[in-house]
């Protein structure tokens, strides 16, 4: 509601001064309200428990919802650009008036507010699809505040806001960039991170109470639900009743201390 409101006002503004910028950030405005729909559509997907179709949940739809943002923000900046260069070539400027400075100046600290709430929210919930939506606010909430500086400035050189154009344009493309990388690196595979592994040796460690090696984990994320195969090495004698028993205190182990599902392989030393 917040999002299309401001949408409102920014065209209005950009329309009454034929400001490209003003217009263009308004519908960088106006798609956080898609954003947002997207977020609360793949929350209630990711919500949803595993299935015989999806045995480990549905949480890997916030990761393609945050791509879907990340898509649509590159095409919104691929627009902004086109057309900024295009009143670039054709020499045209802007007259900025008190009307486009207060909605500029509103859009500016409501979007960082509502930036903050998103990021906010992220770390309570560990939702990345919120965050992604935090960024996207963000950026428009920057891109209003280059478009501030520019009013005021605009008056000296005809060239602003299609400068204005390029940069707005620039800084949507790199939250497109950082979106989908976010989203896409855990549905490609990711290597996990020395302090999960650290945590790791000692839970093997401490449930066999021997120094088992363990390596060649995997781990695979879907949302809050977190599976992980591993590799563990055992004296050559050890009997197959009780290696099992090992590998299965340890994945107990690893479950009640990281809330993460263990597949553990043994190997002889």
């Amino acid at each position: 509601m917040v999002n299309t409101l401001l949408f409102v006002f920014k065209y209005w503004a950009g329309f009454v001064t034929g400001s490209l910028a003003l217009m263009a950030d308004a519908w960088h405005t106006l798609s956080d309200s898609l954003s947002s729909v997207i977020v609360i559509i793949s929350t209630k997907i990711s919500s949803k428990p595993p299935d015989k179709e999806h045995p480990f949940g549905h949480g890997r739809a916030e990761l393609i919802a945050a791509i879907i943002i990340g898509v649509f923000l590159a095409l919104i900046g691929f627009e902004f650009a086109k057309d900024s260069i295009i009143r670039l070539v054709n020499h045209e400027s802007v007259v900025f008036g008190s009307f486009a400075i207060w909605v500029t100046v509103a859009s500016v600290v409501v979007k960082e507010s509502l930036a903050q709430f998103s990021f906010w929210t992220c770390k309570k919930t560990g939702n990345p699809t919120l965050k992604a939506d935090g960024w996207h606010h963000r950026s428009d909430a920057i891109s209003s505040l280059i478009i501030l500086v520019g009013i005021f400035v605009g008056k000296y050189f005809w060239w602003i806001d299609g400068i204005l154009g390029l940069l707005v344009s620039a800084m949507i493309f790199y939250a497109a960039y950082e979106i989908i990388r976010e989203g896409t690196d855990p549905l490609l595979g990711e290597i996990p991170e020395r302090e999960l592994l650290d945590h790791l040796r000692e839970i093997a460690k401490e449930s066999s109470g021997i120094d088992t090696h363990i390596h060649h984990v995997h781990v695979h994320r879907y949302g809050e639900h977190i599976e992980l195969t591993a590799h563990i090495k055992l004296p050559k004698n050890t009997t197959l009743e009780k290696a099992h028993q090992i590998a299965d205190d340890i994945e107990m182990d690893i479950s009640r201390k990281l809330n993460i599902e263990a597949t553990i392989h043994m190997e002889p030393i």
